[in-house]
């Protein structure tokens, strides 16, 4: 199956734009090679709101929301992740707003550092996130007009979280399904094992619209997952064949697969691979000397 990735998005940048009956659109103009066009901040309701993602810490954007949230009470804020492009401006919206913060719990690896490991995705962490509601998987929250119910969806990072529109067939889907890229799984930040458990969660689910956290939206979410997990598939077929090869290191099969890949997203890919490696290592399909770290020898079973 062949995966299409859309990149035709306008962002409309510190705009509202109505993406479906009573929810907002709201683009921060934070482009980058990992936040597309910019982050999507969502506004949840009409006369009474709830916000979804409120974004980086940026004054541009902060007036943007106060803009598009036009004196309306909001009663909560719901963070998907703490990444520094999604969480930090919870607080001071907050703060404005006395909405609820909301989200999974405060950041932290999917796993453990290992001896002498460096966590490279350490900067774009918001460390200094914590909720005032902590969602369990399946947490229905209600609001004015809406309802908002937890899917907890780890692998991108470790607390990571969707959110469905209650009676709409809408998925917040914030970093874990995205029109234009595949998300980044980066250890020890993120779990390849977790990131496909998740995709098969979604996958098990009837939505009929997803709006990510970067780019526009994914209207056939069942024919674009199946499409992403056979992606993801063939890559770690690809990182076997190399290994079979005679590829020993990241380096040497991040230069061989991702030929076409900007190479300012090569460490992220390093990464990728790395996630891929862990999860062959923990199944029985590579293996290595010791752990599975970024500078690891691997060979095939």
């Amino acid at each position: 199956m062949t995966l299409e990735f859309d990149a035709s998005f306008t962002p409309e940048h510190e705009h509202g734009v109505e993406v479906a009956p009573g929810v907002l659109r709201v683009t921060a103009d934070n482009p980058g090679p990992f936040t597309f066009h910019g982050t999507n901040s969502y506004l949840v309701g009409r006369d009474s709101l709830a916000v979804i993602d409120p974004g980086p810490e940026s004054d541009v954007h902060y007036e943007a929301l106060l803009a598009a949230i036009a004196g309306r009470p909001v009663s909560h804020i719901f963070v998907s992740h703490t990444h520094r492009d999604h969480s930090p401006l919870a607080a001071r919206l907050a703060r404005e707003t006395g909405a609820i913060v909301a989200a999974e719990g405060p950041h932290r690896p999917a796993r453990p550092l290992r001896i002498g490991e460096i966590n490279p995705l350490d900067a774009s962490a918001d460390m200094d996130f914590v909720p005032d509601l902590v969602l369990q998987d399946d947490a229905l929250v209600s609001g004015d007009g809406w309802a908002l119910r937890t899917v907890l969806t780890p692998g991108h990072c470790a607390n990571h979280a969707a959110f469905a529109l209650e009676g709409t067939g809408i998925l917040f889907s914030a970093d874990h399904v995205m029109a234009w890229s595949t998300s980044i799984v980066a250890p020890p930040d993120g779990s390849m094992s977790d990131y496909m458990a998740s995709l098969d969660r979604l996958l098990a689910r009837d939505d009929r619209m997803l709006l990510p956290g970067h780019g526009g939206s994914v209207g056939s979410p069942q024919t674009f997952m199946r499409g992403l997990k056979a992606h993801r598939k063939m890559r770690e077929r690809a990182i076997l064949e190399r290994l079979r090869q005679g590829d020993r290191s990241i380096a040497d099969i991040v230069r061989n697969i991702y030929t076409d890949t900007d190479p300012r997203l090569h460490g992220a890919a390093a990464l990728s691979v790395l996630a891929h490696l862990e999860d062959l290592v923990a199944r029985g399909a590579a293996e290595t000397d010791g752990e599975p770290s970024i500078g690891g020898i691997f060979r095939t079973v």
